[in-house]
């Protein structure tokens, strides 16, 4: 495989670990600066240049997208996309983790539990999101930042409207988030690869500092989640259209709450606490969707008139639970059940004997009339939390 490692610090601990653990597989791997490349736009014959250089035959891209340069970083990314290489994240994923309120979007559509938030920009509504996450002390965030850089904690109501106001005077939109006291100092970093969490630690901040980030000297332990931590991370991971991510969780009463899904996480933290070779997971997950490459087949939803995929959930009290797939009466229907999502499980072309369970998962291919029929309708009031569709362009 010929891989590149898109970053600007080639030096870093990340791209040395990711570069040397690639070599030692043999792979040919070169770190390229973003911000060396051109792209060439032309109709049919999408191409890239490094140092005035065409590149015309690597297997596989690693984004390491800063958040400084994320529009022209994604923009280099997307164009290795159109050229057919293949991207372990795709532009629109790190698009979507980097802008903190549109990933919150997303997760809160989804269900996935998070600290409740406000956005304002009208002076009128400072007070009033106060109040609705709870009172302070409260989080103020901008909505792009990285590192706990851009992350205050307002102790009272008048010091949380001061740096909001002080923070929009200078262009700055900002979120309301309400203050998990449980876990003030303290969250849980868990690094998602592909379907499965590869490692995780628990961040502790030092002294004064509510921030856990080990950049700002907290420290690191390794930690085994349980389940519920583990979906958390995977589904944040894939709904916001990742395959490798950091994710960010706060270890609340209610159970974990995402803060942050990082597209791009540094390794020198995690892997010196857990002493796991992530680097190794995650080139070992590329090399293996360059040799078998997964085709998204939710994007192919013309391959017969009348026939497509969907994902169907099954809930509580559904007719289908405790039935096996051959006793669901989904063949009569001309329904195949392609894959089963239970839990943080994903259980490939399931066998005809597999018994169905509450919260259940099924991406489906078959007859769009006979899907349909299974799905509930949507409420525009009160909508059940039990229903979830990933969003179109999520792979």
């Amino acid at each position: 495989m010929k891989l590149a490692i898109l970053s600007c610090e080639p030096d870093n601990y990340s791209s040395r670990r990711l570069r040397e653990t690639a070599e030692a597989r043999g792979h040919e791997v070169k770190i390229l600066n973003t911000l060396k490349f051109a792209m060439d736009l032309e109709r049919g014959t999408p191409a890239l240049y490094f140092r005035q250089k065409q590149l015309t035959d690597y297997d596989a891209v690693l984004p390491r997208i800063g958040a400084s340069i994320t529009y022209y970083g994604t923009a280099v990314v997307r164009q290795f996309q159109e050229m057919g290489v293949f991207c372990a994240n795709s532009a629109h994923g790190i698009l979507n983790s980097r802008d903190k309120l549109r990933s919150l979007q997303y997760l809160s559509r989804h269900h996935i539990g998070i600290p409740k938030t406000n956005f304002v920009r009208d002076k009128k509504d400072v007070l009033p999101s106060i109040e609705r996450v709870g009172g302070a002390p409260v989080i103020i965030k901008l909505i792009e930042g990285t590192q706990g850089i851009g992350v205050l904690l307002a102790e009272s109501t008048k010091t949380a409207e001061a740096i909001i106001e002080l923070l929009q005077s200078q262009k700055q939109n900002v979120l309301v988030q309400k203050f998990v006291a449980e876990s003030k100092g303290k969250d849980i970093r868990a690094i998602v690869v592909g379907n499965r969490v590869v490692a995780a630690m628990r961040r502790v901040a030092q002294g004064q500092e509510f921030r856990s980030n080990v950049h700002r000297g907290g420290i690191a332990e390794a930690v085994e989640l349980d389940d519920r931590y583990i979906e958390t991370a995977i589904r944040a991971t894939q709904i916001l259209g990742l395959q490798i991510a950091g994710v960010d969780m706060l270890e609340s009463k209610e159970g974990p709450q995402v803060m942050e899904v990082n597209s791009s996480p540094g390794l020198e933290g995690i892997e010196s606490c857990t002493h796991l070779d992530i680097a190794g997971a995650i080139i070992d997950y590329i090399g293996a969707q360059v040799d078998f490459p997964e085709i998204d087949i939710r994007q192919r939803l013309t391959v017969s008139k009348g026939y497509g995929v969907t994902e169907i959930y099954v809930p509580e009290g559904s007719y289908l639970v405790g039935k096996t797939l051959t006793g669901s009466g989904l063949y009569d229907l001309d329904i195949n059940v392609l894959t089963l999502y239970r839990g943080h499980k994903v259980i490939p072309n399931p066998k005809a004997s597999r018994v169905i369970e509450a919260n259940d998962k099924l991406l489906c291919f078959g007859k769009q009339e006979s899907m349909r029929t299974l799905i509930p309708k949507k409420t525009v009031q009160n909508r059940s939390p039990q229903i979830q569709h990933l969003p179109d362009d999520v792979n």
